[in-house]
C-alpha cells in the first residue's frame, strides 16, 4: 500500500451487491485503502476489509405503519454509525463515502465525517402515481398506501439532499427522483460482464447438481427472477405456459429463482404466488421446472440453451438478469414498459409484448420457435446492444473516475439525461 492512499468507504447491508466490481478494482490498487459496512457475514474481496453493523432492534410493532420504514433506517444509521465511530478511533477517515440510498447505512455519515465526500447510489424513488404502484389496475390503491408511499422517500430525500453527487443505473430510474435533485444524479449503468455472459451456440442445459439433464429438448422457454412475483409478471408468464403448453407438446420451461417475494406484497393467506399458480392453472409438471436460485455457472447455461426469454416487469428497477439475458444471445421476449424501453427496440433485439396479456406472451412465443432462424438477427442485435452500451470492461472505467472525482463525460456512451 502506498504511503498515502486514498481513503474509500462503501455502505451497503448486502456485500457486496452494486459496489462488486468497484469494490474488486480498488481492492487491489495499493493507492486505494477500503473498507466496506455491511450487514452481510458471507463474503470476502481482496484487500477490502470488511465491519459488520448489527440493526439493534427492528421498528417497534406500535410504530405508526407509515414510518416504519423510516425507522428502521434510522436504527440501521444509528448502527452504521457507531461502526463509522469505530474505524475513526482506529485513525481510518474516509476521503470518500459510496453507499446505497434508502436503507439508512448513508443517513449519519457527515456527522461522523463531516469532510469526507458523500455519494450515493439512488436506485429508486417512490412515486403513488405513475409507476410501479398503480400499474396494475386490479390492485387499486387506497388513502393509506398513497400515503405511505409518500412517506417511504423520507430516508432518501434526506441523502438527496445531504450527499455531494449521486448515481443511478438508468435513465428511467434517474427519472423517478424529484427533478430538482437531476442535477446532483449522473447515470451510468454498474456494468455486464460480456466475456462471461456470451454466446454459446447449440449450448443444452444439463446439470447434474439438480438432476436436470433436458439434452434432448429442442424448445426451451425461460425465465429468471430473484422471487416469483406480480411485480414481474409471474403470474401472467404462468398463465403464458398453460397456453404454450397446450400448444406446443415438446416445449419445456425453466423456472429460475426463490419462491418468494422480493419485491411486492406477499400473498394475505401466506401462499406463495408459485403455489397459487399451480393450482389454478391445469400444467403438465414433467415439462415445468424449478431450479430455486442457481450459481452462476449454471445460471449462465439455462440462458446460453435458452430458446425464449421471457423477462416482465411492472415500471420499477431495471433486473440485471435482463441485460444479462442479452449478453448471452438470447432471444428475449419482454414487457413493453418503460424500464425495458430504454433498452428494447421491438423486432430490433427484442420482442415486446402487453405485461397484462397472457395469450399475447403464447402467441410471440410460438412465433418465435416456429420462426427461430429468423431471429438470429435479433439475437446478435440484443448482444451488440449490451457490448455497445452496458459493457462492464468500459463502464467500470468511467464509474471510477465519477466515483474518485475525475473529470468524466458519462453521457459521451449514451447515458446523463
Amino acid at each position: 500500500m502506498s504511503k498515502n492512499p486514498k481513503r474509500i468507504l462503501f455502505l451497503h447491508p448486502n456485500f457486496p451487491a452494486q459496489f462488486r466490481h468497484l469494490a474488486t478494482a480498488l481492492g487491489q490498487d495499493s493507492n486505494y485503502q477500503v473498507v466496506f459496512i455491511t450487514n452481510r457475514q458471507e463474503g470476502t474481496i481482496a484487500g477490502v476489509f470488511k465491519a459488520i453493523y448489527e440493526p439493534s432492534r427492528q421498528a417497534a410493532s406500535q410504530t405508526h405503519h407509515y414510518v416504519r420504514n423510516l425507522e428502521n433506517a434510522v436504527i440501521c444509521g444509528q448502527a452504521v454509525y457507531r461502526i463509522a465511530e469505530q474505524l475513526k478511533a482506529q485513525g481510518f477517515i474516509p476521503d470518500i463515502i459510496y453507499g446505497h440510498s434508502g436503507w439508512g447505512p448513508t443517513l449519519f455519515m457527515k456527522e461522523v465525517f463531516p469532510k469526507a465526500e458523500l455519494l450515493c447510489f439512488f436506485e429508486w424513488f417512490y412515486h403513488a402515481r405513475g409507476s410501479d404502484a398503480d400499474f396494475d389496475p386490479s390492485e387499486p390503491l387506497n388513502a393509506d398506501d398513497l400515503c405511505r408511499i409518500r412517506i417511504k422517500n423520507a430516508p432518501i430525500l434526506i441523502d438527496l439532499d445531504n450527499c455531494d453527487r449521486g448515481l443511478s443505473p438508468t435513465n428511467w430510474q434517474r427519472q423517478q427522483f424529484p427533478s430538482e435533485y437531476h442535477s446532483k444524479i449522473s447515470v451510468c449503468h454498474d456494468g455486464i460482464d460480456t466475456n462471461y455472459f456470451q454466446p454459446n451456440p447449440g449450448a443444452k442445459l444439463v446439470l447434474p447438481r439438480i438432476n436436470l439433464d433436458l439434452s434432448h429438448v429442442v424448445e426451451l422457454v425461460t425465465y429468471v427472477g430473484r422471487g416469483m412475483e406480480p411485480y414481474r409478471g409471474f403470474p401472467q408468464f404462468m398463465e403464458a405456459v398453460a397456453l404454450i403448453q397446450q400448444q406446443r407438446p415438446n416445449c419445456h420451461v425453466v423456472v429460475v429463482g426463490e419462491d418468494r417475494v422480493a419485491y411486492g406484497k406477499n400473498l394475505p393467506d401466506g401462499q406463495t404466488y408459485k403455489q397459487l399458480m399451480l393450482e389454478k392453472l391445469d400444467l403438465d409438471l414433467s415439462r415445468l421446472h424449478f431450479t430455486d436460485r442457481l450459481p452462476y455457472p449454471e445460471y449462465l447455461q439455462v440462458l446460453q440453451a435458452s430458446s425464449v426469454h421471457i423477462y416482465l416487469t411492472r415500471p420499477f428497477v431495471l433486473s440485471w438478469s435482463m441485460l444479462e439475458t442479452m449478453s448471452a444471445g438470447c432471444l428475449l421476449l419482454a414487457s413493453n414498459t418503460p424500464p425495458v424501453l430504454e433498452v428494447i427496440k421491438d423486432g430490433k433485439n427484442g420482442l415486446l409484448v402487453d405485461f397484462f396479456s397472457p395469450e399475447q406472451i403464447a402467441n410471440k412465443v410460438n412465433e418465435a420457435l416456429d420462426n427461430a432462424e429468423d431471429m438470429t438477427a435479433i439475437r446478435t442485435a440484443a448482444r451488440k446492444t449490451i457490448v455497445n452500451n452496458y459493457d462492464l470492461a468500459t463502464l467500470l472505467p468511467q464509474h471510477l473516475d465519477w466515483m474518485l472525482g475525475k473529470k468524466t463525460s458519462l453521457k459521451s456512451h449514451g447515458f446523463g439525461k
